[in-house]
């Protein structure tokens, strides 16, 4: 029984025997899977970095396409070229100044650098030098994949030698474009250039931050001359570890500030030489104990004392030269980058900015101005002996002011003032300063362009009776809330009258249409800003702000025949070798039609013969009389509160413009006008003296054969005879006079002859010109009832008659 039971015990497996079977067994199946998985995973991984790495391909082939390689010759020009020292010249060739560098650089040879600091900068910033081919693929994929993902921080990425291609060729702008380049560029170096003059090209061009003068310095040997009192060769472990640290964060590691005092927190700087130390001793560039020396060495005690740095004698004229050559230069890189400007922001336009001012001070340009020597001199001497002419009894300082001297045929900057003082006020008041233009922008913004649509002539009447804006705030003309009467354009300008503008410029919103007016009209092709605010009902009494350069552009463009030539400081840019690289070329816009800018120079003859608005034409001839018999023609402008005063006249060949005003925009007195007009007069006079041919004496502006000449009632603007109102027959009443049209003629005369007025104000106006009774006899005014040629309060001078602004 036993054995029997024995026997059948073991023929039969126990529970657990099943159960460690089936664990086995489920392992497999695990392992077997796991194991597909990987291979599909190990598969699917080669397929995506193969379909990867092949659109990478592509679109890195893509991006550089167009892209021309330089020849071996023009990247070592392009890496090595940072010491060329470019000059500035006037119009003649006479030089103005050589131009400086905002970094102070002296070049040294590779023998005359430290090794220890060559092996600092490339265990820092570099480590794979040595093996690279100018690129390292895994940092750039890094660097790729933190820029898209925003994961990891900023991971860098760039070899030594891409750092200089960024730095001496391309941008810094962040597109993967540039990026694209930077690398084609990058493998391009290394084919030609040695490592070791790679690295010592970037240690010649690299910014350092600031010495013991404040100054910006770039290079090693400046930045151990300005650390440590050494050259490059000589400096020590430690000083080799610190100046290598500078390149990744100068202003931030520098240990002085912009005044050469040692900043009161160094520590940045020096935990940042630490960090440069352990990568040395990580790359095994130095030994432990000569880490651990260097890193407890107090290296404090090294830096320099404060020393006064070198006096910047240079002034107006020296910035306004490189600032135009910067701006030409800028343009050029962009066009040639193929690049929209429209599409830059504010941070790549600045990059392209730099990028041309870096050009322009190490290439060794020449830079021929349009500027003329004498003539130049000449309104410095004059801002100098009469600016004081400007200033009130208000305040101390300086009222400032800003004219330019342009050439009407071609927009030449012959000469310019930017203020009263440099060592003042730095402020360039000629082409930087916006301030608002007063009554200044009439002629060019309403009376013009309705003279061109053939909306008026020159004897139209307008409006001039009380009014207000569609708030409900009252217009006011200078002195007055109106004359009570339809006056003529051409009394409209003489006065500069603000409430008969208003409604020219009202009628042509309507005529052109909103859109058309601020994007598609005459301003915008003189580059005014294309702003919305010239849709504002106050825009034509001058609230809008600009430069006086452009003021003076829009007058150039009336005494030019109604063509812009866009104004120009740079007549031609050269290289070293003697090749051309920009040239100005013009461009001209006509902008009014001959017949209406011809119109518009009588009209403003007149504004300043009549005297009303400025003494400028008593002056010049209590000066010289030679000078006063030029054919000048202009017109004044004032804003609110007397807080800008302007006056721009111009002769057949110039034009001649002036502002004045507080830079803090305190108001000044109502004697301004007085005072612009005066100062300007002497201004003019020096000009004339050093050139006595420049204003044209003996040539006049003369209307053009096209311009029709209509004759017109002077009581209604339009042709004289009969019409009909209400059922009643009426005549337009004489003395008869010419208007000047520049399209249609005169339309005949009807009852509502002007723009802008009331029913009350045509029935007023027609009922104190006919007796009552037969609505067809005309009658004399009585002097109390003239009010078109009176003034609105006694004296001849802006100071009764200037324009004050109502602005919105």
């Amino acid at each position: 029984m036993e054995n029997h039971d024995n026997s059948s015990n073991t023929e039969q497996p126990s529970h657990k025997n099943k159960n460690t079977e089936k664990g086995f067994l489920i392992a497999n199946v695990v392992v077997r899977v796991l194991q597909s998985l990987f291979v599909f995973a190990v598969v699917a991984v080669l397929f995506a970095g193969s379909l990867g790495l092949g659109i990478g391909l592509g679109y890195f082939a893509y991006l550089v396409e167009g892209t021309q390689p330089p020849s071996k010759e023009e990247l070592q020009k392009e890496i090595s070229d940072i010491t060329e020292v470019s000059n500035m010249t006037y119009a003649d060739g006479t030089n103005i100044a050589t131009i400086k560098s905002d970094l102070i650089r002296t070049r040294v040879s590779s023998d005359q650098i430290s090794p220890l600091l060559k092996k600092a900068i490339i265990s820092t910033e570099d480590e794979y030098f040595e093996e690279h081919k100018g690129v390292v693929p895994k940092a750039v994929i890094r660097a790729l994949v933190s820029d898209a993902t925003g994961i990891g921080g900023s991971s860098g990425g760039s070899t030594l030698t891409q750092q200089l291609v960024k730095q001496q060729i391309l941008t810094s702008e962040t597109t993967f474009k540039r990026k694209a380049n930077e690398i084609l560029l990058a493998y391009r170096i290394e084919k030609f250039i040695s490592k070791d003059d790679i690295v010592t090209t970037y240690l010649n061009v690299s910014p350092f931050g600031r010495n013991n003068k404040g100054e910006n310095v770039a290079g090693v040997e400046e930045a151990a001359k300005g650390l440590f009192g050494k050259n490059a060769i000589d400096l020590s472990l430690p000083q080799a570890a610190f100046i290598a640290g500078l390149p990744q964060s100068p202003i931030v590691y520098t240990p002085y500030t912009n005044t050469g005092d040692l900043k009161e927190d160094i520590s940045a700087g020096l935990e940042r030489k630490d960090f440069v130390l352990f990568s040395m001793y990580r790359e095994k560039a130095i030994t432990k104990e000569e880490y651990e020396a260097a890193k407890n060495y107090d290296l404090t005690q090294d830096f320099q004392p404060r020393q006064e740095a070198n006096t910047n004698t240079e002034g107006f004229l020296y910035y306004t030269v490189l600032d135009e050559a910067v701006k030409v230069i800028m343009d050029k890189n962009i066009a040639k980058a193929g690049v929209d400007r429209k599409q830059l922001d504010t941070i790549g336009l600045s990059q392209y900015e730099e990028q041309a001012r870096r050009e322009i001070q190490n290439r060794g340009y020449t830079i021929q101005s349009t500027i003329d020597q004498n003539i130049y001199n000449s309104m410095q001497t004059a801002v100098a002996n009469f600016g004081y002419m400007l200033d009130t009894s208000y305040s101390a300082a300086p009222v400032e002011t800003g004219n330019i001297l342009m050439d009407n045929k071609t927009g030449r900057i012959v000469g310019f003032v930017a203020g009263r003082n440099y060592g003042y006020s730095q402020n360039n008041h000629a082409f930087n300063t916006k301030r608002q233009i007063g009554s200044t922008i009439k002629p060019i913004s309403v009376f013009a362009p309705a003279i061109d649509q053939g909306m008026i002539g020159s004897e139209s009447r307008l409006a001039n009776y009380p009014t207000k804006y569609s708030t409900g705030q009252e217009l006011k003309n200078a002195t007055n809330l109106g004359t009570n009467t339809f006056d003529t354009v051409r009394t409209t300008l003489e006065w500069s009258y603000n409430i008969p503008t208003y409604h020219l410029n009202e009628a042509i919103k309507q005529q052109m249409g909103d859109e058309n007016f601020v994007y598609n009209n005459y301003l915008s092709k003189m580059n005014y800003p294309e702003n919305i605010a010239w849709a504002v009902e106050s825009a034509p009494l001058g609230s809008i702000e600009t430069t006086v350069y452009t003021q003076t552009n829009g007058f150039q463009t009336l005494a030019n025949n109604g063509t812009y030539q866009q104004g120009y400081m740079i007549q031609k840019i050269v290289d070293k070798a003697g090749n051309v690289i920009y040239e100005h070329t013009e461009k001209p816009v006509q902008v009014y039609s001959p017949a209406t800018a011809s119109i518009m120079n009588d009209l403003l003859r007149s504004v300043l013969n009549s005297k009303i608005t400025t003494p400028f034409k008593d002056v010049v001839g209590s000066l010289n009389p030679q000078l006063a018999s030029a054919d000048w023609v202009g017109k004044t402008g004032t804003s609110d509160e007397f807080k800008d005063s302007w006056l721009v006249v111009s002769t057949p060949t110039m034009t001649l413009s002036s502002w004045s005003g507080y830079d803090e925009n305190f108001a000044m007195t109502d004697t301004n006008g007085i005072q612009s007009g005066t100062y300007l007069a002497y201004l003019a006079n020096a000009i004339h003296n050093a050139n006595p041919e420049i204003f044209g004496i003996g040539q006049k502006f003369t209307l053009s054969d096209d311009v029709i000449k209509s004759t017109v009632s002077s009581f209604t603007g339009e042709k004289p005879g009969t019409f009909k109102y209400n059922g009643s027959s009426g005549t337009a009443p004489g003395p008869n006079t010419v208007s000047l049209y520049a399209k249609g003629s005169a339309p005949a005369s009807q009852y509502k002859f002007g723009y802008g007025g009331t029913d009350a104000n045509y029935a007023a106006y027609w009922n104190k010109y006919f007796s009552s009774g037969n609505g067809s006899s005309y009658t004399k005014p009585s002097s109390d009832d003239n009010k078109e040629k009176a003034p609105p309060s006694s004296g001849s001078s802006e100071s009764n008659a200037s324009e004050s602004k109502t602005n919105e």
